[in-house]
């Protein structure tokens, strides 16, 4: 922008020296022709003098216009010097966005470097992102949004939206506006004969990104909360009093080709739309009212701490440690697994079971590594895996036992044509369904005290369709978790799908879903509105079905959703 300034500058200035040069050179021809005129034709002394004062005039005139051009200019240039240090938002281009990403703004100015390097620039179709799909990927610059400020040399750009959501599920699945895929109603009770409605605002955001220039490093800053914390009993009688939870809390810091993240982010292991990014915009997790996105998607939103090596800005290398937790499965009602009758106890203090947060000792971080290719615009690869680490005591004969498992992954998109995007990520593991959303424990244990890891595997496969202010979807999820016994001292069986184990101990769940995202209205200014609509059929089917028991259990969910996002968020279609 300034070369360009620059040279708008040296044509007004050449400019204003070719038209003196010619009214000088006027002036000589004129002198010389009014010495002749003296010697032959004094009359038309007048004449000539006429012509030097409209040559005057309008070399004047001329001046002035050129001043005043130049001023525009000078004013021009202190604008571009005052916002230079806002260029470079990402660390990537971005690609297709889903529609929770409230975090991957554009930069004030655009620009052909990231952070020092030569990048291509990215087609209208795939760079940042705003509420309309055909050019939500950087239709409004942040610059435009009345809503970023400067503090020293950082720029903060308030993030967010709110959301109205209101959810209808033929059977009450009694989790909100979040789908517990792995327990909905089975068998004959009140919530498999009757249907539930809800409203709610829980799904709203609101954040700040803050981005900066330091000793030749660019960092980012990123908070980014919800409403869909821990809630009193009576919340939904008289004032639902929703608690704010934190969703995003990290800093990431890249210089050249080196990056580091450290605090509460999506994992590495959660699928990526474009390169290895830790900004919302860039993960894949669909486009889903649902809060809980899609059976089989592979996430979290943990501490992480992360390195990343972009050799080019076609790919990406990435290691990271994560927050270890080893999972029994359950939540509050108690784990999914059963037990050893010795053990019950004390290993239920030992492994995760949804009731005890944070007492877990677990004995080293969970290890992730990523490769992500992206050739072009149009096409995205991304292969890696995670090992984790088990530890348990048995206190019956002061033994400690331990397990190493882990999994490996392999996600793809593509743009098949304009608009058009074909997408699927799958995930298969040996003690790695803590990252199925939880919903296959990590391993069981043996009647000595012993881990033994359990098998679990999840893919999410899709389409989305962008066409001027809409956006279609459908996805296909599903998960398997492998049976894995073992006999007690008393010669029962324990762990997880034996015969007679509980209805809660599912062999799969599978989702099919598809919606529409609509653009109803948007400014760079004053932000977007879009109304979005869900449709899912979910069934999941325990390993055991006892006698005149339903082989499954099924659930038909509809979410339609009213979203204002604020101006300067980079709203994207959905969630």
């Amino acid at each position: 922008m300034r070369n360009s300034i620059q040279q708008i500058t040296l044509i007004l200035v050449s400019t204003a020296f070719a038209v003196t040069t010619a009214v000088g050179a006027s002036g000589t021809r004129s002198s010389d022709l009014r010495r002749a005129s003296r010697l032959s034709h004094r009359s038309d002394n007048t004449k000539t003098h006429r012509q030097m004062a409209a040559l005057r005039k309008q070399l004047l005139r001329q001046q002035s216009e050129i001043n005043e051009l130049l001023h525009k200019v000078q004013q021009l240039d202190s604008q571009v010097g005052t916002r230079q240090a806002a260029t470079n938002f990402s660390t990537l281009p971005s690609r297709p966005t889903d529609n929770a990403s409230v975090a991957s703004l554009t930069p004030v100015l655009p620009s052909k470097k990231v952070l020092g390097k030569e990048i291509e620039t990215p087609s209208p179709e795939v760079t940042a992102e705003s509420s309309a799909p055909a050019s939500r990927e950087g239709g409004n610059a942040a610059g435009d949004s009345p809503l970023q400020f400067k503090i020293g040399s950082a720029y903060v750009t308030p993030v967010g939206f709110m959301d109205f959501t209101s959810e209808w599920r033929n059977h009450d699945v009694g989790s909100g506006i979040g789908t517990n895929f792995a327990a909905i109603p089975y068998g004959n009770n009140f919530q498999t004969n009757l249907s539930e409605l809800r409203f709610s605002m829980q799904n709203s955001r609101v954040g700040f990104r803050v981005d900066a220039e330091v000793h030749g490093a660019h960092v980012i800053g990123y908070m980014e909360s919800d409403f869909l914390g821990l809630s009193p009993g009576n919340a939904a009688v008289t004032s639902n009093s929703n608690s704010l939870r934190s969703r995003l809390y990290w800093v990431d810091v890249r210089k050249g080709d080196w990056e580091v993240l450290g605090g509460q982010t999506w994992s590495l292991i959660t699928p990526g739309r474009t390169g290895i990014s830790p900004l919302p915009a860039d993960i894949f997790f669909t486009q889903n009212m649902d809060v809980n996105y899609q059976v089989g998607l592979v996430w979290g939103r943990i501490p992480e701490l992360r390195f990343v090596y972009h050799p080019s800005h076609r790919m990406a290398l990435a290691v990271a440690l994560d927050s270890p937790e080893q999972y029994a499965g359950g939540s509050a009602g108690g784990p999914l697994i059963t037990f050893p009758a010795a053990l019950a106890s004390t290993y239920a203090s030992e492994l995760n079971v949804g009731s005890n947060t944070f007492g877990v000792p677990n004995v080293a971080p969970d290890v992730i590594a990523k490769l992500a290719l992206d050739p072009s615009s149009r096409f995205h690869f991304e292969i890696g895996g995670v090992e984790r680490n088990f530890r348990l005591w048995n206190p019956t004969n002061r033994q400690i036992y331990s397990a190493t498992g882990g999994g490996g992954f392999v996600n793809l998109n593509f743009e098949l044509f304009k608009g058009f995007r074909f997408l699927t990520n799958n995930f298969w593991s040996d003690g790695g369904g803590r990252y199925i959303f939880g919903q296959a424990p990590d391993l069981i244990v043996t009647a000595n005290g012993s881990p033994s890891l359990i098998h679990s595997g999840s893919t999410v496969t899709g389409i989305e369709y962008t066409r001027e202010n809409s956006l279609l979807f459908g996805y296909y999820g599903g998960l398997y978790v492998g049976r894995n016994t073992a006999l007690d001292t008393n010669g029962k069986l324990v762990g997880y799908g034996y015969s007679g184990s509980p209805s809660s101990q599912n062999r799969a769940i599978q989702e099919a879903t598809f919606g529409l995202n609509q653009t109803l209205w948007k400014s760079a200014q004053y932000g977007a509105l879009n109304f979005i609509g869900q449709y899912s059929y979910l069934t999941r089917n325990p390993w055991y079905i006892a006698p005149g028991s339903p082989s499954n259990a099924s659930l038909n969910s509809v979410f339609l959703d009213l979203r204002y996002t604020l101006p300067g968020s980079a709203p994207t279609l959905g969630k």
